[in-house]
């Protein structure tokens, strides 16, 4: 593809939107660091070098490093099952393995408290399980539905490994797990790692299960501080802290994919061939099905339990209340998912249309937004808005605008991999024919677009239904969502209450789940 440089060729009306779309993103998290300067020296070393800092560092790390360690013992077995196994109904378990990301965690965190513990959901069928709250319980959650994050990323990789590779080694004298362990397994780290960068940041910047699970980390100082603290400053600076953590780990990743050299043994390589496992195939599938029966199956059976067992939820004005709930989640999440793709668009095609420094910074500058802890976000854009604009703060357009910011990036890769797949001489084409530049947006590009611009819509639409700390920090008064009242309700141990809400929300979730689910195996 012929590369260009922005100020040559490039549209300037297309340029000047995608820098106000990165500005968007940046200039919010510049002010969060403003905001933290404004302390006086004397207390600024307080601040930072507290003990209580060091707390919450060391538990933030913690814990990313159980759920990575979780979700890669879940994740690398199901990837190999799934790809390298001749499995009945193959693409069925691929589902399975992915569905669990329809269910948010704080839901996950309603299901494990609300079965576990003197009256919970086990107890009623003479399973006595403790509650399970803390390090282990916020571990065992979030390794079991960020495990789809690595799960798809290695599966698509082992699907791809040249099969040449383990032939060679099997030739050499080494067995089949032999040949897997050395030549396969170190194939996959640039998977592993794109897969654990997502699962690190997410563990990061999560507030609805640790807080529910009652273990600190930063994220849950920051709401406690903001919430329960007169003094913002403080709560600026553990914001500031996160985001230099987020930093640390992406320069570490990009220093880790620095040293990865694959190369393929050729141009076409051949699908690996399958194994037959005879009689273990029921024994290997046993894992796969309590794993779904676990984060999916789990969750709704104790949503259905608790609304049967507490029958005067369901008659003291539930619907009304759920109606609200779900209006209030489209509401916000469908207008932000639209803007996600919309804003995505430039940024996606000038990075792939018009290749230079400048593209490429402004395409790269919407990750940051995503990076960014949604607790550290949202209280950027809270000191930016009470500033600059203090009429839209504590407003549905604010809301909107922290959605558009934080999700941007998932619509660009669908949009993204659309331009990579059209040609442009068909752009080419059209002018040649006379079309004008809108012309042939509308006649040419946006009908080979529409696939990948709706993915992009439905990624962002499904993350930002669930996204609870952005929305505790920023929603109006009297705002209610799926998410704040799963949270609100399973914090307060009123479980009957939280149920209704908690199915809506993995059903509506796992209808976007399936919209985008065939997309992804399309062009797998």
């Amino acid at each position: 593809m012929t590369r260009f440089q922005i100020g040559r060729n490039a549209p300037l009306g297309l340029v000047v939107f995608a820098v106000v779309v990165a500005s968007s993103v940046v200039i919010p998290l510049l002010y969060l660091v403003v905001r933290a300067l404004e302390a006086d020296g004397s207390s600024l070393q307080d601040i930072v070098f507290r003990v209580r800092n060091l707390v919450l560092l060391g538990n933030t790390l913690l814990l990313a490093g159980a759920v990575l360690l979780g979700a890669t013992l879940i994740a690398l077995p199901a990837a190999w099952l799934t790809a390298r196994v001749q499995l009945p109904f193959a693409k069925f378990w691929v589902v399975v393995l992915t569905l669990p990301l329809a269910v948010p965690g704080y839901v996950g965190a309603f299901a494990l408290l609300s079965a576990s513990g003197a009256g919970g959901t086990l107890a009623w069928f003479g399973l006595a399980l403790p509650r399970i709250d803390g390090f282990w319980g916020a571990s065992a959650i979030l390794a079991f539905y960020t495990a789809p994050y690595l799960f798809v990323n290695l599966y698509a990789a082992m699907v791809g490994t040249d099969p040449a590779l383990e032939e060679a080694a099997r030739n050499l004298g080494h067995s089949r797990w032999q040949a897997f362990w050395r030549v396969t397994v170190p194939q996959l780290r640039p998977a592993w790692l794109a897969g654990a960068l997502l699962i690190t940041l997410h563990v990061i910047g999560d507030f609805g299960v640790v807080s529910l699970m009652r273990f600190e980390t930063f994220s849950y100082a920051i709401y406690t501080q903001y919430i329960g603290s007169l003094d913002r400053v403080y709560a600026a600076w553990l914001a500031l802290i996160l985001l230099v953590l987020t930093v640390g780990i992406l320069g570490l990743e990009g220093l880790a994919m620095r040293r990865v050299f694959l190369a393929k043994s050729g141009k076409n390589t051949r699908v690996a061939s399958k194994i037959s496992l005879g009689a273990w195939m029921i024994p290997a599938l046993l894992p796969v099905v309590a794993y779904a029966l676990l984060t999916v199956a789990l969750p709704i059976f104790t949503a259905i339990f608790w609304m049967a067992r507490e029958p005067q939820s369901l008659f003291y004005s539930p619907w009304a209340e759920l109606a609200r709930a779900i209006m209030g989640t489209v509401s916000a999440a469908l207008p932000a998912a639209f803007l996600c793709a919309l804003c995505a668009f430039p940024l996606a095609y000038l990075a792939v249309r018009y290749q230079g420094k400048l593209s490429g910074l402004l395409e790269r500058s919407s990750y940051l937004g995503y990076a960014t802890p949604p607790l550290a976000l949202a209280l950027a854009l809270i000191f930016v808005t009470l500033r600059v604009v203090p009429d839209l703060y504590q407003t549905l357009w604010l809301l909107i605008m922290a959605y558009t910011v934080h999700f941007l990036a998932e619509s660009i890769g669908p949009i993204r991999s659309g331009l990579h797949q059209t040609p442009v001489r068909l752009e080419e084409a059209g002018r040649s024919l006379g079309l004008n530049s809108r012309q042939v947006f509308w006649r040419v590009l946006m009908p080979l677009l529409t696939r990948g611009l709706l993915a992009g819509v439905a990624l962002a639409f499904l993350s930002a239904a669930k996204e609870l700390p952005i929305t505790t920090l920023l929603a109006p008064p009297g705002f209610e969502s799926l998410a704040k009242n799963v949270y609100g309700y399973t914090s307060e141990a009123m479980f009957g209450k939280a149920a209704p809400h908690a199915l809506a929300l993995i059903l509506l979730s796992s209808a976007f789940i399936g919209l985008v689910l065939p997309n992804k195996q399309a062009r797998s």
